[in-house]
């Protein structure tokens, strides 16, 4: 049975109640002058080896060791017969009530009966002409050992869900700061992973166009809007961190900026209402990686944005059509009549766009859904919100 922390209070009236136990038991020994000269020396030095045997027996079988504690028990049933046999009956029959009780909370069960047995048995023996105090004493040593030991294993039981508590705790509170650990990188890689795909797709633009042998003046355009891109990549890493703090431009304003930006239709459906933050930053990263995505592979292509709140979900919808048949050398992929530009353009970027926005969208209990649509390509995304 394990042991429960002792407070400040509570070790003080231990030990006052042994003092004062101790108190009564000299007092009953010695106070009416039954011993005197050497025998009230040999008293007094009973008295002191019963309390040692005690406190020994007091320590064995709290710290549950139980060959130490069986052998100080038997040694105690010894010494208590001792002692009533010089007509020390107070400290007699304290010894064996009090190891009755002791092993009765402490010992465990098999043990605790038998050694409870054997102390009530000799304090039975001892005291037979009153079978009404025997069956009293007996009845109340049994019935003050048992509420004790219940109370003891309940407030174990109670101390034992306190540290699993504690731990379940420190366990749920390791798990949050590792889930948003994994939330911040997975957020700052799908930034960097779009800011840049996107100027990838603006140099590889420009490297072909040098090797077509364009005007300076249209490849210096695409130099500049990598530029610019990565100036936006910079921005958004920035939102991102504020994004996770729940400070990032609502959705529908964020979504204006980016179909002017790219010049395409944007419609909402629906009442618009606030998205909470992993919601609105799996639609803005599924626009961009999407609108990205037209641009390197359907470059010239009319893409239009459609955002939709539903009852319990938001949609985003992205669409193109399919890319003409002709561009102008300033445009990516037109440079080459074999079409050859064009799929080195496409080809440009990790590939792992789609693949991105799809897990994030499970994560948050929704679908992605994207594929060729009326020869162009379609992309929707639904999640809860």
């Amino acid at each position: 049975m394990e042991r429960d922390a002792e407070s400040g209070p509570r070790r003080v009236l231990t030990v006052l109640g042994r003092i004062v136990v101790l108190a009564v038991v000299g007092w009953g020994t010695f106070a009416d002058g039954k011993y005197t000269g050497w025998a009230a020396a040999a008293a007094a030095a009973g008295l002191a080896a019963a309390a040692a045997l005690c406190a020994a027996f007091l320590q064995a079988s709290r710290e549950q060791r139980p060959a130490a504690s069986y052998l100080l028990a038997a040694a105690l049933v010894g010494a208590a017969w001792l002692a009533n046999w010089g007509r020390a009956y107070a400290l007699a029959d304290l010894i064996w009530v009090g190891l009755a009780v002791v092993a009765l909370v402490r010992l465990p069960p098999a043990p605790a009966l038998a050694v409870g047995t054997a102390a009530l048995g000799s304090y039975t023996a001892a005291s037979w002409a009153s079978w009404l105090s025997i069956v009293a004493t007996i009845g109340g040593v049994a019935l003050l050992g048992f509420l004790l030991r219940l109370d003891i294993e309940a407030r174990g039981t109670a101390r034992r869900l306190l540290v699993q508590e504690r731990a379940a705790r420190a366990a749920e509170a390791e798990s949050a700061a590792l889930a948003e650990r994994a939330r911040i990188a997975r957020e700052i890689h799908d930034v960097l992973a779009h800011s840049l795909s996107a100027q990838l797709v603006h140099l590889e633009a420009a490297r072909l166009m040098l090797d077509a042998g364009t005007d300076r003046e249209q490849v210096r355009e695409r130099v500049v809007a990598a530029r610019r891109m990565a100036q936006d990549g910079l921005a958004e890493t920035r939102q991102a961190l504020s994004a996770l703090r729940g400070e990032f431009t609502p959705v529908g304003e964020f979504l204006v900026e980016l179909t002017e930006r790219e010049r395409a239709p944007f419609t909402v459906t629906g009442t618009p209402r606030p998205l909470a933050a992993e919601a609105g930053l799996a639609v803005r990263r599924t626009a961009q990686e999407a609108v990205t995505n037209v641009r390197k592979h359907a470059p010239g292509a009319r893409c239009s944005v459609e955002l939709r709140y539903l009852d319990d979900a938001v949609e985003l919808e992205v669409r193109n059509a399919r890319a003409p048949r002709g561009q102008s050398a300033g445009e990516p992929g037109g440079p080459s009549s074999d079409g050859s530009s064009s799929r080195e353009l496409a080809d440009s970027g990790s590939g792992y766009g789609l693949l991105g926005m799809r897990e994030r969208a499970e994560l948050l209990g929704g679908t992605l859904l994207a594929g060729p649509e009326d020869g162009g390509w379609r992309v929707l995304l639904r999640v809860p919100a």
